[in-house]
């Protein structure tokens, strides 16, 4: 009995490990506290858990190179409170620069940067999963622009996570790379946690936030669909890249990177 729950508790730790980077120390040191309280661990956990995630790891996080994203902001904010609560809104002060100079060049157009995954507080190299290159705090994903039913500019998404709602249902590489048996293309598509708005893509103020984007000489480069790269009339701009099939598709969001 001793073992199956110590087995869970090792379980449980390489998955909040894998899942926040942080979640698993929180849990051990949940553990010795209500250990040291005798019991009261369902209560612990989440206190802890929140404690370290606004108080602890931001200015940590800085000893680091990471810097935390806005919650709370206006023009800068993550499209639901899992990015930053799950440690996924870091980045180092040069892309936080980027985007926070980017909006101050969009601020009379009807644009907010929703961002999706960036990176997590500590280390290169850490895996920010299910992401391949979400490890150094140079790179975040950041939602389209939409119009409504009305054909007007909002700030709705078309998906909870904001992942997963393509822009095409298909298109040529999504078809050569699924001949290709490159699987994880499409696997977006699962993880939208729900389709909400029936919206289509702004592709006026997506083009205006992508070249804002690029306007600035620290970006190394955009990934998004070459169809759209066409459509969004793009198609001189050769930082604007095609991320090849191992990766998963970028016509429901854009990922940026820099130098």
């Amino acid at each position: 009995m001793k073992f199956l729950k110590l087995f869970g508790h090792l379980i449980l730790i390489i998955f909040l490990t894998a899942l926040t980077q942080i979640g698993g120390v929180i849990w051990i040191l949940s553990l010795f506290i209500s250990i040291a309280l005798k019991g009261k661990k369902r209560f612990i956990f989440p206190v802890l858990y929140l404690v370290f995630n606004l108080l602890i790891i931001p200015p940590v996080a800085k000893q680091f190179g990471r810097e935390q994203l806005p919650i709370f902001s206006e023009n800068i904010k993550p499209r639901n409170w899992v990015y930053p609560l799950l440690f996924r809104n870091y980045v180092n002060p040069e892309l936080k620069e980027l985007l926070e100079s980017s909006v101050e060049k969009l601020k009379h157009h009807p644009i907010q940067v929703i961002y999706l995954d960036a990176n997590f507080p500590f280390y290169n190299g850490f895996p920010l999963l299910p992401h391949l290159s979400h490890n150094d705090g140079k790179k975040i994903d950041i939602t389209f622009l939409y119009l409504n039913e009305k054909k007007q500019p909002t700030h709705k998404k078309p998906s909870i996570s904001g992942y997963g709602a393509y822009v095409k249902k298909e298109s040529y590489y999504s078809n050569k790379c699924e001949v290709l048996e490159y699987w994880q293309y499409d696997f977006p598509k699962y993880l939208t946690f729900g389709t909400i708005n029936n919206l289509k893509l702004d592709k006026k103020n997506t083009t205006l936030l992508i070249k804002a984007l690029l306007s600035d000489s620290k970006t190394q480069k955009i990934f998004i669909e070459p169809y759209l790269k066409d459509e969004l009339g793009l198609g001189n701009y050769s930082k604007i890249r095609f991320h090849g099939c191992k990766a998963v598709r970028h016509d429901d969001h854009i990922h940026l990177q820099i130098n």
